[in-house]
């Protein structure tokens, strides 16, 4: 028997949208590698309703916790395709299972974006890392550097100065995208240098990181800065070759959703970080993954399932 709705990831959008699905009785199975999605990668959520300050982590718990008690299925998998079927639609997962669904919910949010430069990936997991909240408190007393210039980069660099002996954040402008406020916060700490107007080429050593060489992008100067790690925080990209074939993409490689978070197929519909939408925010992912799952529920009963929701 096929479930209800299908929802592939379990950052902020697909748990709200599995909570609103359980609460309108609907068989609902959560596909993804991981719980928490881009939000449990940040330290510090300031901006999120009804909370001063909390972590990525305990947020996305609770949501978690909450989709659990509801009863809601979790598959630990990635999807790989979908393909259409007579009761809706086939999910194609790494674990070899096919799982049949008469609605899909697309949340799986977008993956870091590499900086495409020797040792890269020879380093990932010796000295290269995409997530601060995750791996700061190896580099205790140590040397890193922070490569990027957004939100992300500026709050990992402000979280590793109370761990790293030093920190230098390099960054390929002299003015940063992140927000004023986290910017000027930067100036409090003496053990941050910046590194602007500069481009990290290559990152090098032996077993581990131990250095990085950077270039000056107007002088075209280039130095070797010893360090013991590198975290890459440039932002994320759209991972939807995969979908090609069944939804329509925008030229970032982002799923085309209107204002109902519906697709351009029928049955599968979408919300957060993978869509369109502009605006990348915990709360706004919440919102979509709440508004996907009220129109699958609307659409699964052909507009006669009543959809107001108070509660």
């Amino acid at each position: 028997m096929p479930y209800d709705i299908a929802i592939v990831g379990a950052g902020a959008a697909g748990l709200t949208a599995a909570i609103y699905a359980a609460r309108k009785a609907l068989k609902t199975v959560i596909i993804s590698l991981d719980v928490g999605g881009q939000a449990s990668m940040t330290s510090h959520i300031e901006n999120y309703p009804g909370f001063d300050s909390i972590s990525g982590p305990e947020l996305m718990k609770r949501f978690f916790d909450k989709v659990i008690k509801l009863g809601v299925e979790f598959i630990m998998a990635e999807v790989e395709g979908i393909e259409k079927s007579n009761e809706g639609f086939i999910l194609k997962l790494s674990n070899g299972q096919d799982i049949e669904a008469k609605a899909v919910i697309l949340a799986f949010g977008k993956v870091p974006r590499k900086l495409g430069v020797p040792g890269e990936d020879k380093f990932f997991g010796k000295g290269v890392s995409t997530c601060v909240t995750c791996d700061a408190p190896l580099y205790k007393d140590k040397v890193v550097a922070v490569v990027g210039g957004g939100n992300s980069a500026v709050e990992g660099a402000l979280e590793l100065s109370n761990i790293a002996n030093k920190v230098y954040l390099v960054h390929r402008r002299d003015a940063f995208r992140a927000d004023e406020t986290t910017v000027a916060k930067l100036k409090d700490k003496s053990n941050i240098e910046l590194v602007l107007n500069s481009v990290v080429k290559e990152i090098k050593g032996s077993n581990k990181v131990e250095s990085i060489v950077v270039e000056n992008v107007k002088t075209k100067e280039q130095k070797e800065i010893k360090v013991d790690g590198v975290f890459i925080e440039i932002g994320f990209e759209s991972k939807t070759e995969w979908l090609k074939d069944i939804v329509e993409l925008d030229e970032k490689g982002q799923v085309i959703i209107d204002s109902l978070c519906q697709t351009s197929q029928q049955g599968i519909f979408a919300a957060g970080d993978c869509t369109n939408m502009p605006f990348k925010q915990i709360v706004i992912s919440a919102g979509q993954g709440a508004i996907a799952a009220l129109m699958a529920y609307q659409w699964l009963t052909g507009g006669k399932g009543a959809i107001v929701d108070w509660h």
